[in-house]
């Protein structure tokens, strides 16, 4: 059973920043674009990040671009969201997603994605 391990939520002040991680099995991450989702309450689950299989691509919700960043480490099976400048409307659950694939592309729907993680709560207060 594929498995997504999210850490690195937590509560920060308006301006400030955070690191999530998203550990994946080494099978799983070599064959599989991945992507981060936020749900804030109220609203649909939103991609944030994705980054295509080699790493070679990455794409931005227009609401992130320039103040989030993802990347991926292969050597850890790791896939990163550096979070910058955080706001009070970046307030929600965090997703990490996985989509097995050998394709080099990029995947921003959430209908796309095979697997999920537990989720993790990223709070920016004014």
């Amino acid at each position: 059973q594929v498995q997504l391990a999210e850490s690195g939520g937590g509560s920060v002040q308006a301006g400030g920043s955070l690191r999530l991680s998203c550990a994946a099995s080494r099978r799983t991450f070599s064959t599989a674009a991945m992507g981060w989702f936020r749900q804030a309450p109220g609203k649909e689950r939103e991609c944030v990040a994705a980054i295509s299989r080699t790493g070679g691509s990455t794409l931005y919700a227009d609401s992130v671009k320039g103040r989030f960043t993802i990347s991926r480490d292969s050597a850890k099976n790791t896939v990163y969201l550096y979070m910058n400048s955080l706001k009070p409307e970046d307030t929600a659950v965090y997703y990490c997603a996985a989509k097995t694939t050998y394709a080099s592309r990029l995947y921003a729907a959430s209908d796309d994605y095979n697997y999920w993680g537990q989720g993790t709560q990223v709070t920016v207060s004014s």
